[in-house]
């Protein structure tokens, strides 16, 4: 902004921002929030600090403003991000209220809500969202029918100021960890957890993926690999991470119609050359896979950024965070914008 006067009027110009937005949507994402996990059934999002770092490399062309951290530290929850737009939520009293927030033009669009996220305190596990290039937006929510007792979860999409029913969403008999899920080309991959409460006879012993296709509703299991029931390119497939014994291994799905996985990676924790007090006890709070080649994890200290194909740590800093669990959200700032009654977000 603080250019000649012309220049200074294109990020509010319509179509300069259009056609940024499209540029943008073929780089990786270069940048991510962190943010403390609070447990399942809390009511209330406390106020709690979030950090923004940028990606090797991303450190002069992404940024967030300080108020726009200090407004997401004010008991707003970050659930994702999708090309340079937040999916929020604010729990109170008086219910949940999810909106869509661009951090770098600082506007905010509310989304109404449907009766199944005003009355269920642990929506945020389930619910995301996804804008592709033209800015066309899709909220998705799965919704457990507990009544029924069943392994199908409702699909509801909200698409163009509407929530519409989809096909439901069939999950097999483990639970979903609707907290990690992974998009590709139109469809959402969600892995089930690995305790062992199923019987040997049971079908669904093994842990696995689901997978489920917007556009059809068609739901699809995939085998992971053999050796991490025990617990490529990235832009054509998708990358499965396991973390077992202070060990990471690392899987490519080479063949989505078999279940085929390539294993790229396994390494333990002490020999990624961490800077860490004693490297024998590290403990990884959490990690995620982002633009499918670096590995970004945190242990109790400090926050790690590995590349998978060099096998180096490209980058690391010290975190403030005590909590045992932390949430990961990848972003990178474009000037996406909301049409769906936007105004600016401090006045939320």
């Amino acid at each position: 902004m603080s250019t000649c006067m012309l220049f200074s009027k294109f990020p509010k110009d319509a179509y300069f921002a259009f056609k940024q937005v499209q540029h943008a949507f073929l780089r990786d994402d270069t940048c991510f929030f962190i943010q403390p996990e609070m447990p399942i059934h809390a009511t209330r999002w406390c106020n709690l600090p979030v950090e923004f770092h940028p990606l090797p490399g991303e450190e002069s062309s992404s940024g967030v403003s300080k108020n726009v951290l200090a407004y997401f530290s004010k008991s707003i929850k970050i659930l994702c991000s999708s090309n340079g737009l937040a999916l929020c939520s604010l729990a109170s009293e008086n219910g949940i209220n999810i909106f869509i927030i661009n951090p770098a033009t600082q506007s905010c669009s509310p989304i109404p809500t449907h009766e199944h996220l005003q009355n269920n305190n642990c929506y945020d596990h389930n619910i995301g969202f996804v804008c592709d290039s033209d800015q066309n937006i899709m909220i998705y929510h799965f919704i457990d029918n507990l009544d029924e007792w069943c392994s199908d979860f409702d699909c509801k999409v909200y698409k163009e100021g509407v929530w519409k029913a989809k096909e439901r969403f069939f999950t097999g008999a483990r639970n979903l960890r609707f907290d990690m899920p992974v998009h590709h080309k139109g469809v959402i991959y969600i892995i089930s957890d690995c305790s062992p409460y199923l019987t040997r006879n049971n079908p669904y012993f093994r842990p696995y993926i689901m997978s489920y296709n917007f556009e059809d509703g068609k739901s699809r299991l995939l085998r992971v690999p053999k050796e991490a029931r025990k617990v490529t390119d990235s832009d054509q497939s998708i990358c499965l991470v396991r973390l077992r014994k202070r060990v990471f291994t690392v899987w490519v799905l080479v063949k989505y119609e078999t279940s085929l996985w390539k294993k790229i990676l396994k390494i333990r924790v002490r020999a990624m050359g961490l800077l860490e007090n004693d490297p024998s006890q590290i403990v990884v709070k959490n990690f995620i896979v982002l633009n499918g080649e670096l590995l970004v994890f945190a242990t109790e200290d400090k926050v790690y950024v590995y590349g998978l194909s060099d096998k180096r740590i490209h980058k690391f800093w010290n975190h403030e965070f005590e909590f045992n669990f932390l949430r990961f959200t990848p972003y990178k700032d474009t000037l996406c914008t909301c049409d769906m009654g936007t105004k600016n977000f401090s006045n939320y």
